[in-house]
C-alpha cells in the first residue's frame, strides 16, 4: 500500500510520540515520522490521537511534520537469503547499510532486508494446475547453502487452487513462480513472504518434546537437559557466563537452524560474536557456522524501542524456518534487557507500574514470548521445532527479582549460573543445586535407545551423590574433613572427581569443547565404576589413602581431554585398566 498522511507530531518523548488529527489509521500499523522518516509502530489509538513507539533516535523531529502510514504492521521479510546474514532489531541488514552509510546508521534509512537483484535457482515441487493448495504447502525449493535447502510454501493464509506453477530456473525473490487461484480471484506468488512479527505463525499442531537438544556441554546434556521444542532460561549475575554458555551452545548444537539475538548486550560483546562465527567450523560438516546462522545485532546503545521488537524479529524468522521443517534454536541475550527496554517505554507513556517499576503486562509479554517456542507439526505435514534459549540478567545476582522470577513460571528447564563456580574458574557455571529440567521424562526414551538403559539410572545416582555432598560438607564446616569415616570421605572424593573430570568443560581446549553423548555416557560409567567399587572395597575394610594411590585415577581425570569423540574405545581400555587397579588394591589390602 503507498504510504498515505495519517496525522503529525504533537508531543515528543524520548522514543514515544504523540500524533494528533490521526484518521484512517490502524493498531500495530508500521509509520514513518517526520520528513526523516524515523521508522515507528502505533501501540495505542484514540479518537484523533495515536501513541507511536520510534525505532531510531528522535533528536531534531520538531511538532506539526508529518506522520506517513504504511497500511501493514510491522513485519519481517522472509524467503531466500536469510542464512548467513546479519540485521538490527527490525531487519535492517547491517552489512548493506556500512557499504552506504560510513559507520554509522543514519536516521530513515530504508533497505530492503532481502537482496531485490540476486537470482535464486529454483526447483518446483511436483504439483500440476488445478491441484488444490493451503497455507504453509511447499511448492519448490532453492539450495541456499550447501547445509540449507530453502523451501518455499504457500503463505499461511492462502489457499485455493493452483493455477501455474514456474519451471526449474533462475528468478529474483520478487518475481512470480506461481499463481493461485482463491475466491474467484488469482492470486500470485513470489518466494518473498512478509509476516508481522507480532503474530505468531500458524502450525497444525503441538507436539511433545522428546529429543533433546545436544549442545556438547555436558553439565547440560547429561544432568540438565533441553528438548528440541523446549524453552530454558539462564540467569547469572555479571561475569557469570550467560553470552559465553549461550555462544557455546550456539556454535556446537545440534539444531539446524540459529538465531541469535544480540538484545541490549555491550557492542563489544557483540562485535566477538560477528567477528568470530564467520570464523569457525561446524565439527559435523566442517562448513562455516554462518551457513546455519543469523544474527540479530541490537546493542546498548540503539535506540531502546528497537530492542523491545528484536526479540520478536528473531522468533519470526525462527518459525519460518520451523515451517519448512528445520529444528531451530534462539539465543536471546539477554531478555533482562528487553524487559528493561518495557520499563522504560512504559514509563514514557505514564502507565502504572508493577513491582520493581516493570509494567503490570510483563509476565504476559514473557508468557508470550516462550509460547513461540514448541516441537510442532507445521501447516505441510512436516516435524520442526523452536527452542529458546533466554539469558537473563537479574540485578546483583538476586534470582528474586521480576523478570527471573516471572521467566521461571513459564519455561520447563532452568540452567542457574553460580557466582562462586565462576570465580573458580569452573566452566560452564551452571549451578547443579539451583538447576532443573522438566524434560527428564521425555527425552529419557531417546537416551535410553541411543546410549544404553542404564542412563537415567547413572544420572540419578550421580544427582544424589551430588546432593549427599552438600550435606556432608555442611558437616566439613563444622567439624572438618578429618572427623568423617572414609565410607563418606570417599563421597566427597567421588564428587570432587566428578566436577572436575565431568562437570567442568574446556571451551579453548579442541578436544573438550564439545562431548557427544557417546563420550559424556563412558565418562560417567567409568566415574560410577569407581564411586561403587570404591564402597564397596572400604565397606570390606579398604582405606580411603590406599584407594587414591591407583596410578589409574589420573587418567581418569585426565580422560576428558586426551580421548577424542571418535575413539570411544579407549574408554574401554581405560575402564579395564582402572577395574584392573581396584582388582590389585583390594587382593593386596584384604
Amino acid at each position: 500500500m503507498k504510504e498515505r498522511i495519517i496525522g503529525q507530531i504533537k508531543r515528543i518523548n524520548g522514543p514515544v510520540i504523540i500524533a494528533g488529527g490521526v484518521t484512517d489509521a490502524m493498531m500495530l500499523e508500521l509509520v514513518r515520522v517526520g520528513e526523516t522518516r524515523i521508522v515507528g509502530e502505533i501501540i495505542k489509538l484514540e479518537s484523533g490521537r495515536a501513541v507511536i513507539q520510534v525505532y531510531e533516535d528522535t533528536t531534531g523531529l520538531t511538532p506539526g511534520e508529518n506522520i506517513y502510514g504504511s497500511g501493514m504492521p510491522l513485519s519481517v521479510e522472509l524467503g531466500p537469503g536469510l542464512i548467513g546474514t546479519i540485521y538490527d532489531g527490525i531487519q535492517r541488514p547491517l552489512e548493506e547499510i556500512l557499504k552506504i552509510s560510513n559507520q554509522f546508521i543514519e536516521r530513515g534509512i530504508d533497505l530492503p532486508a532481502l537482496n531485490r537483484d540476486k537470482k535464486w535457482r529454483f526447483t518446483p515441487a511436483a504439483l500440476k494446475p488445478g491441484t488444490p493448495v493451503e497455507g504453509g504447502m511447499v511448492i519448490g525449493a532453492v539450495v541456499e547453502t550447501e547445509r540449507v535447502t530453502h523451501r518455499v510454501m504457500v503463505p499461511p493464509n492462502v489457499s485455493g487452487t493452483l493455477v501455474s506453477l514456474a519451471g526449474e530456473g533462475d528468478y529474483t525473490i520478487e518475481e512470480k513462480i506461481a499463481e493461485v487461484e482463491t475466491g474467484g480471484a488469482k492470486q500470485p506468488l513470489a518466494m518473498l513472504q512478509r509476516w508481522p512479527i507480532r503474530v505468531q505463525r500458524p502450525a497444525r499442531r503441538r507436539l511433545i518434546p522428546e529429543v533433546p537438544l545436544i549442545t556438547g556441554q555436558r553439565v547440560i546434556d547429561t544432568l540438565f537437559p533441553l528438548a528440541k521444542g523446549g524453552t530454558v532460561a539462564i540467569p547469572g549475575g555479571f561475569g557469570t557466563g550467560k553470552t559465553m554458555t549461550q555462544h557455546a551452545i550456539a556454535k556446537w548444537c545440534d539444531a539446524e537452524i540459529i538465531v541469535y539475538i544480540g538484545c541490549g548486550e555491550r557492542g563489544n560483546e557483540m562485535t566477538d560474536v560477528l567477528v568470530e562465527f564467520p570464523k569457525l567450523i561446524d565439527p559435523r560438516t566442517g562448513r562455516s557456522l554462518m551457513e546455519r546462522t543469523i544474527l540479530i545485532a541490537n546493542t546498548s546503545n540503539m535506540p531502546v524501542s528497537a530492542r523491545e521488537a528484536s526479540i520478536y524479529t528473531g522468533v519470526t524468522l525462527a518459525e519460518y524456518f520451523r515451517d519448512q521443517g528445520y529444528h531451530v534454536a534462539v539465543m536471546a541475550d539477554s531478555t533482562s534487557r528487553w524487559a528493561e527496554a518495557l520499563r522504560e517505554l512504559s514509563g514514557r507513556m505514564e502507565e502504572m507500574p508493577a513491582e520493581e517499576g516493570f509494567p503490570a503486562y510483563l509476565p504476559t509479554r514473557v508468557a508470550e514470548f516462550y509460547e513461540r517456542a514448541g516441537n510442532m507439526e507445521t501447516l505441510a505435514g512436516l516435524n520442526g521445532s523452536v527452542s529458546i534459549i533466554g539469558a537473563v540478567s537479574p540485578p546483583g545476582g538476586d534470582f528474586s527479582e521480576p523478570v527471573t522470577q516471572h521467566t521461571k513460571r513459564f519455561v520447563r528447564c532452568f540452567w542457574g549460573l553460580d557466582r562462586q563456580l565462576a570465580n573458580a574458574r569452573h566452566y560452564p557455571a551452571i549451578s547443579w543445586l539451583e538447576s532443573y529440567s522438566e524434560y527428564l521424562l521425555d527425552v529419557t526414551p531417546w537416551w535410553e535407545q541411543r546410549v544404553g538403559p542404564s542412563w537415567a539410572a547413572d544420572r540419578t545416582e550421580i544427582m544424589d551423590l551430588l546432593q549427599r555432598e552438600v550435606r556432608l560438607n555442611q558437616v566439613v564446616k563444622l567439624v572438618g574433613p578429618d572427623a568423617l569415616p572414609d565410607s563418606q570421605r570417599f563421597i566427597l572424593e567421588v564428587c570432587t572427581m566428578f566436577k572436575n573430570a565431568f562437570l567442568q568443560q574446556n571451551a579453548f581446549d579442541d578436544v573438550d569443547r564439545f562431548s557427544n553423548v557417546e563420550k559424556q555416557m563412558k565418562m560417567l560409567a567409568i566415574i560410577l565404576t569407581y564411586w561403587r567399587r570404591g564402597r564397596e572395597a572400604i565397606r570390606r575394610g579398604l582405606t580411603l589413602v590406599k584407594l587414591k594411590r591407583m596410578k589409574a585415577l589420573a587418567d581418569v581425570v585426565k580422560m576428558k581431554f586426551t580421548v577424542p569423540n571418535d575413539q570411544l574405545d579407549r574408554f574401554d581400555k581405560l575402564q579395564a585398566r582402572l577395574e584392573r587397579a581396584l582388582d590389585q588394591v583390594e587382593s593386596l589390602y584384604a
